[in-house]
């Protein structure tokens, strides 16, 4: 087994880290042109990347980012916190919880109510008020070293696209409505096709092969996907 074979969870994990990290420094500093398809663009991948963290900090809830459970832990540790300050060991008992008790009441992302209610239910799942307070902190420095346009933006207005993002795509549509009795997941699954199943949610339409096969990292669930 080649290095990258073996460490390949944890070198895109770095990869989706760097990328975030770079994309927003370049374009904190970035002239915001409103009239240009480029600043709603780079919105659009920001927010992605945003996703991707908090991607990748659930599959470190499930131990698949690295062999290492330090690193795991620690990778975990560190996507979770950059996405508006999520605290990994929180969301972990939370997130088994979901797998182990899937759309039931026990569920702490199921919502029996209308897509409103539902998430705002979501919301309340993930958001602290410590969060609230990190950012509020962050936003005051960030503004006074950068335009504040750019940092809401770039660095505010994604990671609330990508929230919704991840909700919609990764819980309300395979879990809403009734599923079928042999639906041991109580989950749907998106139509194949991969590039959009990437660029909606990192593969997590596909969500009834992630319930059928949790230990697959989210770049190997398209192999899954029948």
């Amino acid at each position: 087994m080649t290095f990258f074979q073996k460490n390949q969870g944890v070198l895109i994990a770095l990869a989706i880290i760097i990328a975030w990290f770079s994309s927003l420094t370049f374009l904190l500093h970035q002239v915001v042109n409103w009239a240009s398809p480029a600043t709603y663009l780079f919105i659009l991948v920001q927010m992605h990347l945003y996703t991707g963290l908090f991607i990748t900090a659930h599959d470190a809830m499930h131990g698949v980012v690295s062999r290492n459970k330090k690193i795991n832990q620690i990778i975990g540790v560190i996507t979770a916190g950059l996405f508006a300050y999520n605290y990994y060991y929180r969301l972990l008992p939370r997130h088994h919880a979901h797998h182990r008790h899937v759309a039931t009441d026990q569920d702490p992302d199921y919502h029996g109510g209308n897509f409103v209610a539902w998430y705002y239910s979501f919301l309340k799942q993930y958001i602290t008020w410590p969060q609230l307070l990190l950012m509020a902190i962050s936003f005051n420095v960030l503004k006074v070293i950068f335009p504040v346009e750019n940092v809401v933006l770039y660095w505010m207005l994604p990671a609330i696209i990508a929230t919704f993002q991840l909700f919609y795509f990764g819980t309300y549509l395979p879990h809403r409505g009734e599923h079928a009795p042999d639906n041991k997941h109580k989950s749907g699954t998106q139509a194949k096709n991969h590039l959009w199943a990437f660029l909606s949610c990192y593969f997590f339409g596909y969500h009834y092969e992630h319930h059928d096969k949790p230990y697959l990292p989210w770049w190997q669930l398209y192999k899954v996907k029948t």
